[in-house]
């Protein structure tokens, strides 16, 4: 994520204006956190414009109680195997499965086995 780019908007708004682009590029998500034993961990991996990026490690039996979110967000499961309820259905989560659930659905996600998920909130664009 070096030097920012520009983009003439004039094909897509019928204006002159430039605005700067950036390319966010994680490598490797699995370097970037690991399974602790007995408990819960975070990280944001990624923060750009329209979105944000967390990274969750559980091991087994841990949970995030019911909560909501602020804004929608889209839950992935990188490793092991998940529990997600929200809005009255649950489901199992495994690599490759993908959950959404709009701004304030109450969830819970409940780690079956030692699990990494990847949570993407969906975020307003900044004016510039």
């Amino acid at each position: 994520m070096s030097d920012a780019t520009t983009h003439n908007t004039a094909d897509m708004a019928n204006t002159t204006e430039t605005e700067p682009l950036e390319l966010g590029v994680i490598d490797d998500l699995d370097s970037l956190i690991s399974i602790q034993p007995d408990a819960t961990v975070s990280r944001t991996v990624m923060s750009q414009e329209g979105g944000n990026v967390v990274l969750f490690s559980f091991d087994k039996g841990q949970e995030l109680s019911e909560h909501t979110a602020a804004m929608p967000v889209f839950v992935q499961t990188l490793k092991g195997r998940l529990t997600i309820t929200g809005n009255g259905k649950t489901t199992e989560l495994t690599p490759g499965g993908l959950v959404y659930f709009p701004t304030r659905i109450p969830h819970t996600v409940y780690a079956e086995e030692p699990s990494v998920m990847m949570l993407t909130m969906i975020t307003p664009a900044r004016k510039a």
